[in-house]
């Protein structure tokens, strides 16, 4: 996969991490977005270095969406926790 294929899963990615994460997040929409990017990498690399699980080339592979969710998912709590409910 390439670069922008890597940014259109993080997009969607963070997408399905904030639905599976309900609530305001300290940064809004646009640091959820950029972390379920940020995430879609984390996932790919946690997925090819640590699990020694290479990250398929095509786009709609299972293990792929599940890792860039999972790391999405990962960041945006570690965000939650560092930053905490500021918006209140």
């Amino acid at each position: 996969m390439g670069f922008i294929s890597w940014i259109v899963l993080g997009l969607i990615a963070g997408a399905i991490a904030k639905f599976l994460l309900p609530g305001r997040d300290p940064g809004g929409l646009i640091v959820t977005t950029l972390i379920g990017i940020a995430g879609s990498f984390v996932g790919g690399w946690i997925s090819s270095s640590v699990l020694h699980r290479p990250v398929a080339k095509e786009f709609f592979d299972l293990a792929t969406w599940v890792s860039a969710i999972g790391g999405a998912l990962v960041l945006l709590i570690a965000y939650r926790l560092l930053f905490g409910n500021s918006r209140d």
